[in-house]
């Protein structure tokens, strides 16, 4: 099981911000930073555990066509991995273009974005093809709160006295 962050990096915030001050009126439903308790069962070597991972939501009549995206941040080197509409691009096999991705969501309503570890940071635009947003708009989407679905606790470990906080016997 990869490691669970307590929050998500400043990169995948910052993408979620900037699609946000972009299309303001977008839709949410699908967004997702940490994993959810479901989330982390079904898949518990999920980039999400790690906070480097960012789902969007495809909203194309607002602008936020995760079509489009999933092709344009093939050329980031941020980005670690993409899946998108039963489709998985990456990085380490770029040669090999979109592949086909069967995992157990097809990814059709969000894209999947997963971002290299020594990209954490760096929050400088994900959508650098767009036009800028205006001031008002970057200004509220840094007001809103982070994707609010509930942060599994990764398990605790009771296999010995040294993990186990409990006093040995």
């Amino acid at each position: 099981m990869k490691p669970l962050a307590k929050k998500p990096s400043a990169a995948a915030v910052a993408l979620l911000r900037q699609a946000t001050a972009l299309a303001p009126k977008r839709k949410k439903a699908s967004d997702g930073l940490l994993p959810s308790a479901a989330h982390l069962k079904a898949n518990p070597d999920s980039d999400h555990n790690t906070g480097l991972a960012v789902d969007l939501t495809h909203d194309p009549d607002s602008g936020i066509d995760c079509a489009v995206i999933f092709e344009k941040l093939k050329e980031d080197e941020r980005v670690e991995y993409l899946i998108f509409n039963k489709k998985i691009w990456s990085r380490a096999r770029a040669r090999a273009g979109n592949r086909p991705y069967s995992g157990s969501n097809p990814h059709t309503k969000h894209l999947h974005v997963s971002i290299r570890l020594d990209s954490a940071g760096d929050t400088s635009p994900w959508f650098w093809w767009l036009n800028e947003p205006k001031t008002v708009n970057l200004l509220k989407a840094k007001l809103q709160p982070a994707a609010t679905k509930k942060v599994a606790e990764a398990p605790k470990c009771t296999c010995c006295p040294v993990h186990n906080k409990r006093k040995a016997i």
